[in-house]
């Protein structure tokens, strides 16, 4: 066994040099979730009266207890920080940490990097036991940082400690999971689908588990970290679940690690027709590529709209009257202003995770340029312009749908709700009005992707700052000229507001413009892989 961990020391410097970067993001983003929470709370909900008409509004509501879970200690600061956090952080900690196994396993072999390394000195589970090394390091890095803000922010530090280890600890079981699932796959696809389908579903047994009451909430350990009741007479045995679980985890994966070949997954993948009518060029070859991502993306934003819906009418009793109420209606009062204010928000946050997507799509058109499977199509009568396009297009249409179909299943809901299905049109074009944002963010990919190609993951940081400036501007009073960098901040507050044409025009100009200086540069440039 210490054969086969030779190199280890090496390959983890090496995993910290080339996912460092990302995963210092990955750690601030998710830790700075839960003490903005908390300063969010407290100054939202000033006295214990609010509290408690806030725990009274969400007693017993099922819709609500199926996004966020369990109810314990709502009528404190820190069991309405766990609350609102805990499942989010959870899912947020097991896709880092399925990015990070993902990245430094699977992906290094279909691209042929570990078979380079393998040629020095490195033992046959040298990158695995790395890659492990630096997920469970990120992990502990998250509980560390999550407790030491929170009891900063004032509250509890066993509480705290509570919060932090179901964050992290949950990581980790999803870290063994998607070990297990590179070595079951033969490609990334086939790995970042499995994992995020394991996420999925811990989130909805979890859901079920804690409508319903019953058993399933602990087959999920997602679940198994919110019954550890932070700031709620906290229970410490679920973090041993949680640790027994990874470390069980990791160990299958081991085994199924020595019994296939290099390159190889456990699950063959299907054989493909022998031939093939491409009569439909790149856009055919592009769309199935991107089908599995697109359909995917689609089925989560109706989800997501769909479980913003279900607050129906009851978001009065939600946010009561405090200061949260007047920003979400803009100062406005009467009639549906504060209704029409949430899903006004709801769908700002709808239209980002949609850009999102849509940045997702267009980084695929580079990943299959630096895995090598470009340049043998651009030596045909394929066009660099066309090849590109396929891609982009499908990103712009797609977001498109997506966003729609995102406002739909939000009226839909709401009308299964309320009884009244007048807003599914509404939100319906209330989501379209943000399309104009979203190209502005696709437009800003391609141009990474045609001038800067090695940096065009930094498309992620656009979606990650429109989201700080959605959650956090307001709260940290960021000045007028940072708020206006996001795109999302120039379009109205729709269905609270009236259509604003002018920035819908100048943003879908920008965004054309954005397309057109990328298309330039991967004419010019070479193919870089």
């Amino acid at each position: 066994m210490r054969d086969s961990l030779t190199g280890t020391p090496t390959l983890v410097r090496f995993a910290l040099r080339r996912s460092g970067f990302s995963l210092l993001w990955w750690i601030v983003g998710i830790t700075a979730l839960y003490p903005i929470q908390a300063l969010a709370l407290e100054a939202a909900y000033p006295t214990q009266a609010d509290l408690d008409q806030l725990a009274a509004s969400l007693s017993g509501n099922a819709a609500i207890i199926a996004m966020a879970g369990p109810e314990y200690a709502l009528d404190t600061i820190g069991g309405q920080t766990a609350w609102q956090t805990s499942a989010f952080g959870a899912i947020l900690a097991g896709l880092m940490s399925t990015f990070l196994i993902v990245r430094q396993t699977r992906a290094g072999e279909e691209n042929g990097a570990d078979e380079l390394i393998r040629a020095g000195v490195v033992g046959r589970s040298a990158t695995d036991a790395a890659a492990v090394v630096v997920t469970t390091a990120a992990n502990l890095a998250l509980v560390v940082a999550i407790a030491v803000l929170l009891i900063a922010c004032g509250l509890p530090a066993e509480g705290s400690w509570a919060l932090g280890c179901a964050c992290g600890f949950t990581g980790m079981v999803f870290m063994g999971l998607a070990l297990i699932f590179t070595q079951v796959s033969s490609t990334t696809r086939g790995a970042w689908g499995m994992s995020g389908a394991a996420i999925g579903l811990a989130y909805a047994l979890r859901a079920a588990g804690d409508v319903g009451e019953n058993a399933l909430t602990w087959l999920s350990p997602i679940g198994w970290g919110q019954q550890m009741r932070a700031y709620a007479d906290e229970r410490w045995w679920p973090a041993l679940l949680l640790l027994g679980t990874a470390v069980v985890s990791v160990a299958v994966a081991r085994m199924l690690h020595l019994r296939r070949d290099f390159g190889a997954g456990l699950v063959a993948p299907r054989r493909g027709p022998a031939t093939r009518d491409w009569r439909g060029g790149a856009y055919e070859l592009a769309w199935r590529l991107q089908r599995p991502t697109v359909i995917g993306w689609l089925v989560g934003l109706a989800f997501g709209g769909a479980a913003y819906g279900t607050i129906g009418n009851d978001v009065g009793d939600l946010v009561g009257d405090s200061d949260l109420s007047g920003s979400l209606t803009g100062g406005q009062t009467g009639g549906d202003a504060l209704t029409d204010g949430f899903y006004g928000s709801a769908m700002i946050m709808l239209a980002i995770i949609t850009a999102a997507f849509g940045v997702a799509v267009v980084l695929r058109a580079r990943g299959e340029e630096t895995s090598g499977r470009v340049e043998p199509l651009l030596a045909t009568a394929l066009h660099r312009r066309t090849y590109l396009a396929s891609h982009v297009a499908i990103a712009v249409l797609a977001s498109t749908v997506g966003v729609a179909l995102a406002g739909a299943a939000t009226g839909w809901m709401y009308g299964v709700v309320s009884g009244s299905y007048d807003r599914i049109g509404q939100l319906t074009w209330a989501g379209l009005t943000y399309a104009p944002a979203i190209w502005v963010m696709i437009g800003l990919t391609v141009v990474l992707v045609g001038f800067l190609p090695r940096l065009a993951s930094w498309g992620w940081l656009g979606i990650g700052y429109a989201a700080v400036v959605m959650f956090f501007g307001p709260l940290l009073k960021f000045p007028d000229w940072l708020m206006n960098v996001s795109p999302f901040t120039h379009l109205a507050l729709v269905p609270l507001d009236d259509v604003a044409w002018a920035p819908i025009l100048w943003l879908t100009v920008i965004a054309v413009a954005l397309m057109a200086a990328g298309f330039l540069g991967f004419r010019r440039r070479d193919v870089v892989n």
